[in-house]
């Protein structure tokens, strides 16, 4: 093969892997090694720089790994069983409380489960690792280059805890952190380069405002994104337009710089509260100060609106004035997984960048029927009504639901047409009682207490659904209603089997408000 068949075939092949590698998302190792190769062809001046280069990789390693000699091999497992046995000695005492353990340790009555640690590591940290804890974590109060400053400090009870002193050991010589390469500085190109992109961008870029009594999943996914949060009143437009409003005209702090973007974080209907979103005056804020808006719809998709299409449907708005939502299949569809829906760069990238779309599995084909085959039913697409009538027929058991138990006299929170219905139990006895006592009536219900809601708003929550037919619906109501008797939970001072079930929910909306 002749130098320029074997360039154009080198050629050839770079073209081809590099088109793959960036198409992979790779570490460009492929391409750069091609590359090399064709310029290693192309310019046959270089060539013996070239491979002198390429003679680096091919000489073999010298590692070397001398052998323990047997004596200093013979002592330090010697010092290993003297702390050893001490550390048994010690752990006896602790048991008898003539020394304190300061470290969390596994249940007696835990025993028949799998350990959340392995009981030697315990013991090393307790008894080996303590001993000499001083030599880790030790504070920082200059850049790590290759002199540092560190915070002295003294422990009193043997590392188990450490006190600062005020002094400042200056100048030590850093030979421990990984600043290859010295751009671990407070001066210089870097520095001067990050000083600058900080006073022009800031360091986020990226606001979220958040309802106070969003899901537990939105809030940990909210502080996972490194933005920063601020929280507003639940379900109140004057609490989100003063945040919108100081947002755009403070800018971020210390920079005053615009925000790069301020995201709206809001759910259809609250799992907890039972309350529905007011979304018709959330867009309408978002239009008005530019803001994008992220609705969960994992309860109302499916449940709310004539057409079973959720809270935008329930409000009759254009789905295009949200920019994500996302909804979940694991409840009015019963199957498994969830969606994530919003334009079609947004969902490009996450299909690229999310760490579930990247590292889960696809969904089970069973999985994927359940939920194609539901949505059909519920978009009439299956050539029947079973899905006009099964929204209908939810609609009904949840005013019918919520009417008897306003009537009873039970203090209930939400909308009217919200199928999560919490019906307050306040204190914290209660909770389980009512659990109880509906479970020997053979009701399953759901008691909810501190922390998923505020410590002294304990509730039952009740799920309300189509399947239910009238006969059970009462059956659960007259139980609810005895148990309510017997625990004293009637708590509601409005006029019972009259006209006003619909004021009392005005009240409670416009006293959430």
């Amino acid at each position: 093969m002749t130098q320029n068949s074997t360039s154009k075939l080198l050629n050839g092949d770079a073209l081809h892997r590099t088109k793959q590698d960036k198409k992979a998302g790779g570490n460009g190792f492929v391409k750069n090694r091609c590359l090399f190769q064709q310029k290693r062809y192309r310019r046959p001046a270089e060539k013996n720089h070239h491979a002198s280069c390429t003679l680096l990789y091919k000489k073999p390693f010298v590692e070397s790994f001398e052998e323990t000699p047997l004596l200093v091999a013979v002592l330090t497992y010697m010092g290993y069983g003297i702390l050893t046995i001490f550390g048994y000695l010690r752990d006896f005492l602790r048991d008898w409380k003539f020394e304190k353990c300061h470290l969390a340790r596994e249940r007696e009555e835990q025993k028949d489960f799998v350990p959340l640690y392995q009981d030697f590591e315990n013991f090393y940290t307790r008894n080996l690792y303590m001993r000499i804890r001083d030599n880790w974590n030790r504070p920082i109060c200059s850049v790590p280059g290759a002199k540092m400053d560190l915070v002295e400090r003294v422990t009193p009870d043997y590392n188990w805890t450490f006190e600062h002193t005020g002094n400042v050991l200056k100048d030590v010589i850093n030979m421990g952190s990984y600043n290859y390469l010295g751009f671990a500085e407070n001066t210089g190109t870097c520095a001067d380069a990050a000083s600058e992109c900080t006073v022009k961008y800031g360091v986020g870029g990226c606001l979220i405002l958040s309802d106070e009594l969003n899901h537990a999943s939105l809030v940990l996914g909210a502080r996972l994104s490194g933005s920063t949060i601020r929280v507003f009143k639940h379900n109140n437009m004057q609490s989100l337009e003063k945040l919108l409003r100081d947002a755009i005209v403070h800018g971020q702090p210390r920079t005053h710089r615009p925000w790069k973007k301020i995201l709206i974080l809001v759910e259809g209907i609250y799992s907890m509260e039972g309350s529905i979103v007011r979304l018709p005056e959330v867009i309408a804020l978002k239009k008005k100060y530019e803001a994008y808006l992220y609705l969960d719809e994992a309860h109302s998709i499916g449940a709310l609106g004539p057409r079973g299409r959720g809270v935008v449907d329930y409000f009759g708005l254009d789905p295009s004035d949200v920019d994500i939502m996302m909804g979940t299949f694991t409840k009015s569809f019963g199957a498994a997984g969830g969606y994530i829906g919003g334009k079609k760069e947004l969902i490009d990238y996450l299909r690229l960048h999310s760490h579930s779309a990247i590292h889960a599995t696809s969904m089970s084909p069973p999985i994927t029927q359940q939920i194609i085959t539901s949505m059909k039913c519920i978009m009439g697409e299956d050539g029947t009504t079973l899905g006009q009538e099964r929204l209908c027929q939810l609609s009904e058991n949840t005013t019918y639901f919520r009417r008897r138990l306003h009537e009873m006299g039970f203090i209930i929170y939400g909308n009217n047409d919200s199928p999560v219905v919490p019906l307050m139990l306040y204190m914290p006895a209660k909770i389980g009682a009512f659990g109880r006592e509906m479970l020997k009536r053979n009701i399953g219900t759901v008691v909810v207490g501190f922390p998923a809601t505020p410590i002294i708003e304990s509730r039952a929550r009740f799920c309300v659904s189509a399947a239910h037919t009238r006969e059970m619906l009462d059956k659960a109501l007259n139980a609810i209603s005895e148990v309510g008797d017997l625990l004293q939970l009637k708590y509601s001072r409005k006029n019972r089997h009259g006209s006003e079930g619909t004021d009392c929910f005005s009240f409670l909306e416009s006293h959430q408000d």
